[in-house]
Parts: C-alpha cells; sequence; structure tokens
C-alpha cells in the first residue's frame, strides 16, 4: 500500500494504560510494606520480620522494572512503526517480545536497589532506627538518664521547622540536601519565589543548597512517627505528675 500500511493503535493505547493502573497497584503495594515495616519498627519487632519486609520491597521492585521494560518495549515498537511505514502490518507481539526480552537480559540487582520507592523504603526504615534507638524492647533505659535527656533535646530540636520555628506536622525532606521543614511552609516559600523569578535557598542555617524544587521533596514518614512518639509520651508524662 502506497505510503505504508494503515494501522490502528488504539486497542495499543488500551493495553498502555491498564498497564499503568497495573503499575499503581504496584506502588501501592510499596508504599503499604513501608508503612509496616515502620511500625515493626517502632514497636521494637524482631529484625527478621523487618528484613521479610525488605524482601517483599525487592519482589514489588522487580514487578515493577519488568511491567516498565514491557511498556518500554510497546512504546518503542510503535514508534518504529509510525517512523518506518511498512508496507506490510508487522507482528506486533514479535517485535515487543524482542525488545522486551533483550531489555530483561541486562537486568542486575542493582537496577531493584535504585528503584525510587525501594531507595525511599531503606533511607525511612534507616530514619526510624535512629529516631527509635534511645529506647530498648525488654523496657530498660539504652543509655544512662543524663545522656538521655541530651538525644531527646536533640531530636526535638531537629522536630522544629527552619522556616516557621515551630514543630512540624507534616515534615517533609529535601533529597539534595537532607534537611527536613513543615510541607506547606515550603512549598509556599517555593511558590513566593517562582513568583519572583528566583530559586529557593535552603532554609536550614549554615546550608549550601541553593536550588530547592518540590520534586525534591518526599514525606519523612519516620520523623513525623518520632514527633507523635514524643508528643505521647510527653502527655503522659504530664497525666501522671497530675
Amino acid at each position: 500500500m502506497p505510503g505504508g500500511a494503515r494501522i490502528s493503535f488504539n486497542s495499543v493505547d488500551s493495553s498502555l494504560s491498564s498497564l499503568k493502573n497495573c503499575q499503581s497497584y504496584i506502588n501501592t503495594g510499596m508504599d503499604i510494606a513501608t508503612h509496616v515495616a515502620l511500625d515493626l519498627v517502632e514497636s521494637f519487632n524482631d529484625v527478621e520480620d523487618v528484613n521479610s519486609m525488605e524482601k517483599v520491597m525487592m519482589e514489588y521492585a522487580a514487578m515493577d522494572r519488568e511491567l516498565n521494560h514491557y511498556m518500554r518495549a510497546i512504546e518503542e515498537t510503535v514508534n518504529q512503526i509510525k517512523r518506518e511505514k511498512p508496507e506490510n502490518i508487522p507482528d506486533l507481539k514479535s517485535l515487543v517480545h524482542e525488545k522486551f526480552t533483550a531489555m530483561e537480559s541486562e537486568n542486575s540487582d542493582s537496577d531493584l536497589q535504585k528503584n525510587e520507592k525501594y531507595v525511599y523504603f531503606k533511607d525511612q526504615l534507616k530514619q526510624m532506627k535512629k529516631q527509635f534507638c534511645h529506647k530498648s524492647g525488654n523496657g530498660e533505659e539504652a543509655i544512662e538518664q543524663i545522656d538521655e535527656d541530651i538525644a531527646v533535646t536533640q531530636s526535638q530540636m531537629n522536630f522544629i521547622c527552619p522556616i516557621t520555628q515551630m514543630e512540624m506536622k507534616r515534615p517533609v525532606r529535601n533529597k539534595v540536601c537532607g534537611h527536613t521543614y513543615e510541607e506547606d511552609a515550603i512549598l509556599k516559600f517555593i511558590q513566593t519565589r517562582k513568583q519572583q523569578k528566583k530559586k529557593v535557598r535552603c532554609p536550614k542555617i549554615g546550608c549550601s543548597h541553593s536550588d530547592v524544587k518540590g520534586s525534591d521533596l518526599m514525606p519523612d514518614e519516620a520523623l513525623k512517627r518520632a514527633i507523635d512518639s514524643q508528643n505521647k509520651q510527653s502527655w503522659s508524662t504530664l497525666d501522671e505528675t497530675l
């Protein structure tokens, strides 16, 4: 046929849409696994229980990678056909399978460890362990009282937003410099500077990061839990003294 065969990609577009929905389910599963792991750390559960959640995250990351490869193989095949405009309708399934197999052959464990949600999982787990390290699972003091007072004071300092100078309720952390802010405060700050056509310097005193972006911010669930836990302890202590 002059100008190449006329091929409709409506069914392909529909399939891609379904695959993207599947990907959203994987993302939801990874979010749930992260919250469960943080619950386990907060309640001082066995290390093996936490490790089992990491295995779940790796399995989700593998599914996410496979899905990404398959969608990419489909998109590249469609673009190739549109570009080459073949005279005869090609075997789409065969072409997609060939590209998909080539991508999968280059898989490595390091790919999974670079998954954005897996990286977030590891980071939050690390932060969670750091926040709760001054407690012990057997009800015994993990450190001497004076050292504990210092540790708590330092933690409380980390609970303060550098913008509002108030305790954070919805902390977000900058992936670039690692500093935390109250979510609403930093987003308003970014928006104001954007209207002024200026970059946003990290408001944390001493930080040299000069281009804070909304896309660099991620919820700091571990810090939020630490703040909530500290507040609960404070109210409990107050009730005991009344």
